[in-house]
C-alpha cells in the first residue's frame, strides 16, 4: 500500500511537472514573439508595444524599416512591417504630399468604408481613421523644396493598416493604428529634416473607447 502511494505520487508530481512545463512552454514559444523585437523595430521609428496591442500572440515575429530619399528633389519614402508568424501585419508608408489639410482629408475619408471615418486633430495635425487603416498629415517642407512652391501645401502623409487576425477591435484597434501611423510621422519628419521647426505632442488626443 506504502509503494502504491510513492508511486502514485510521483505520477501526480510527474504530471505536475509537465503542466507546469506546457504551460511555460506555451508562454515561452507561442506568446514572445513580439517580445524578442527590438524595443523600437523599423530602425527606431515605433513602439514594439503599439505593434503588442495590435497583433495577437504568435511563435516568432519579424520587422523592417527602410528610408529612401532624394535630399535634391525633396523626395522621400518610408516603409514599416512587423509581422507575426501567424501572418498578422501590422504596417505603413510615408511619404510626401503636395496637399492642403481639407482637401487631404477629404480624400482620405472616402475610401470605401461602411462606417464613417475617425478624425483627430491636434494643432496643424491631422489623423484620419477607418476601421483597419489611419492616416496622418504633418505639414512638412522637404530639403530642395520651398514652402512657396507648392501648388497647395507640402505635408508628410502617413498610410498605415492591419492586416489578418488582431488582438484588439473597433475604436481600439483605429486607435492602435492611429499611434502607430503618428510615431511613423515623428520619426520620418526628423529622419528626412523637415524644414519647419516643430515640437510633437507625445500622442494625438485619444478616441472615444466605445
Amino acid at each position: 500500500m506504502q509503494e502504491r502511494r510513492k508511486k502514485n505520487f510521483v505520477t501526480t508530481g510527474i504530471v505536475f511537472l509537465v503542466a507546469i512545463a506546457v504551460v511555460f512552454g506555451y508562454v515561452e514559444i507561442f506568446t514572445k514573439g513580439i517580445d524578442r523585437l527590438p524595443a523600437r523595430p523599423c530602425d527606431g521609428a515605433v513602439d514594439r508595444e503599439t505593434a503588442a496591442r495590435a497583433l495577437p500572440s504568435a511563435r516568432s515575429a519579424e520587422e523592417r524599416g527602410a528610408l529612401r530619399q532624394n535630399r535634391s528633389e525633396g523626395d522621400y519614402f518610408f516603409a514599416c512591417y512587423v509581422r507575426t508568424s501567424g501572418e498578422s501585419l501590422i504596417s505603413g508608408e510615408v511619404q510626401p504630399r503636395d496637399s492642403a489639410p481639407g482637401s487631404w482629408r477629404d480624400y482620405y475619408a472616402k475610401q470605401g468604408y461602411i462606417a464613417d471615418p475617425v478624425d483627430v486633430v491636434s494643432g496643424d495635425i491631422r489623423a484620419v481613421s477607418h476601421p483597419d487603416h489611419a492616416y496622418v498629415y504633418v505639414p512638412c517642407t522637404p530639403p530642395g523644396k520651398r514652402r512657396g512652391e507648392a501648388r497647395k501645401a507640402y505635408a508628410l502623409s502617413v498610410d498605415a493598416r492591419t492586416i489578418g487576425e488582431t488582438r484588439v477591435h473597433g475604436n481600439e484597434l483605429r486607435q492602435v493604428i492611429i499611434d502607430f501611423a503618428y510615431q511613423l510621422a515623428r520619426h520620418t519628419y526628423k529622419a528626412v529634416d523637415c524644414q519647419e521647426s516643430r515640437t510633437f505632442p507625445k500622442e494625438l488626443p485619444r478616441i472615444p473607447a466605445a
